[in-house]
């Protein structure tokens, strides 16, 4: 694996899209608490350590807008590069049950090691390409677990997060709720108002229109789903970005 903290997927200038994948893998640099954080591949393998599935979405994803990507390359349990930096949860030491031994008794210099090599050059790359493209609207995508440990189980197949500026959240949900098939989540799982979070650093600060789009990581476990779910999403914001200009004033 290259110790680049992102990957990036080539795309037009100026282009209508830019999209971001924060959480696409599960890799740990190998200075970081011995490059396992002490945890065994299974718990690696889950959600805990990365958004299953939405790296090969973003892919078909970029592919059918003929759209730029950036991709986080490390795992959420290095830290965390869809917080800010002064989040509590920017680096977990508990998750979903889970203890996190490498990161247990990481301290304030740890932290500050782990940011500058990881976080802020991801997020640099993020700034790069949108300023090359200051009209691209920004989708973020995500996968999250059907059930939390304790929990009742998620209803949702899909999510559609965002604040105050809905723009292009608004939309993307009039068109999603006429998918018969679907059970939408409007901001769920989760809320979409997290200060200093990716979408607020990338979207919210600069009135970029964007959204974060999560799916429940079950429905895109193979290649074939995540296929299908690109080119369906491709489908559905090209859908959104026409009711964004049939209404723009």
């Amino acid at each position: 694996m290259d110790a680049c903290p992102f990957l990036e997927i080539d795309g037009p200038a100026p282009s209508d899209w830019v999209l971001l994948c924060d959480h696409a893998r599960n890799w740990v640099p190998p200075d970081v608490a011995g490059g396992d954080l002490g945890l065994p591949p299974e718990d690696m393998a889950r959600h805990i350590a990365y958004d299953p599935g939405a790296e090969g979405v973003t892919r078909v994803l970029a592919a059918e807008l003929n759209a730029p990507a950036v991709m986080a390359t490390f795992s959420r349990l290095v830290i965390d590069p869809n917080r800010a930096e002064d989040d509590p949860t920017l680096l977990m030491r508990l998750y979903d049950g889970s203890i996190i031994p490498g990161n247990r008794h990481a301290d304030a210099t740890e932290r500050q090691r782990r940011i500058a090599a990881w976080h802020r050059p991801y997020h640099d790359a993020v700034t790069a390409m949108l300023a090359a493209r200051p009209e691209a609207m920004l989708v973020s995508i995500h996968s999250f677990t059907r059930q939390l440990r304790g929990r009742a189980p998620r209803p949702w197949h899909i999510g559609v997060l965002y604040s105050d500026d809905t723009r292009l959240a608004r939309p993307l949900l009039d068109v999603l709720n006429g998918e018969p098939d679907l059970c939408i989540g409007d901001n769920l799982p989760y809320s979409g108002h997290l200060p200093g979070d990716t979408m607020d650093r990338h979207g919210v600060q600069p009135g970029r229109p964007h959204v974060l789009i999560e799916l429940r990581n079950d429905l895109i476990s193979t290649p074939e789903t995540q296929a299908a779910w690109g080119v369906r999403l491709a489908h559905l914001l090209r859908a959104a970005h026409q009711q964004m200009e049939e209404t723009r004033p």
